[in-house]
């Protein structure tokens, strides 16, 4: 029997944020499907239990302190990725900081700064280590965003946030056309309305329950679990020729 476009055995993926919430969905997903994971996290506790978490799967697992808008730690955590991995073919810029309750006229730019130097610059420090691997390795790979729906959508006291969602979409529609030559590709995941740990507080409130879950056509929130299977398909051989999207996960609320 052949083996499965789906199958990651012998593949390593890189999973930035990837030690709760949307990131730690899409590791336990990747290693399932056989891939060797390596997570960064900023929180050393919550790597461990991360890592513990994913040791189930028998792959090799590896986690490690990173902050991502911290240029020499990226590039640090990349070489020792490296160094115990071997390779990284898919590579998941996933770390990223929520929004505030800040109106726009009252924003200082240091919130302005910080959301961008997380955001912005933490994706760019991880895809430019990403690529630079990806063209030397010589078969490609697959970088992968998470963006949000608020890149699409109006999000108040968010303005900053939703820029730098807006902003990785242009950074990833740039990084498809240029480095499709070497084989590598790269798409942007946009989840809508999703329970985590960052999100919890917001989504128990009532108003937040009554006003935004019915025009959720699925009638619940997303749960981390719900990105697992995007992305095993956009770390796999089956997504060879899907480059330069946004998949936008939401459960309908976008059409509805």
């Amino acid at each position: 029997m052949s083996k499965s476009k789906f199958d990651l055995g012998g593949k390593v993926a890189l999973v930035t944020g990837g030690n709760g919430g949307i990131g730690l969905g899409m590791a336990e997903a990747l290693a399932e499907a056989g891939a060797d994971v390596c997570i960064w996290g900023r929180n050393p506790e919550k790597n461990g239990m991360a890592e513990k978490k994913l040791n189930a799967s028998g792959r090799r697992i590896l986690a490690l302190p990173c902050d991502v808008s911290d240029e020499k730690q990226v590039e640090d955590n990349f070489a020792r990725t490296l160094e115990v991995m071997g390779r990284v073919d898919a590579c998941f810029a996933n770390a990223g900081i929520g929004t505030s309750t800040t109106p726009f006229h009252e924003m200082s730019i240091d919130e302005w700064r910080k959301m961008f130097g997380i955001n912005m610059e933490g994706v760019f420090f991880t895809f430019r280590s990403a690529v630079r691997h990806m063209m030397q390795q010589g078969d490609g790979g697959s970088l992968v965003v998470t963006s949000s729906l608020s890149a699409r959508s109006g999000l108040p006291r968010g303005q900053h946030y939703a820029a730098t969602k807006a902003g990785v979409i242009a950074m990833i529609r740039g990084l498809a056309v240029e480095y499709a030559r070497y084989g590598v590709r790269a798409n942007a995941i946009l989840p809508g309305w999703i329970e985590t740990e960052m999100t919890a507080g917001f989504f128990s409130r009532d108003k937040v329950k009554k006003n935004v879950l019915p025009r959720v056509p699925q009638r619940r929130w997303g749960v981390p679990t719900d990105f697992g299977a995007i992305a095993v398909y956009f770390a796999s051989d089956a997504s060879v020729y899907h480059t330069g999207d946004a998949v936008m996960i939401d459960g309908g609320y976008s059409c509805f």
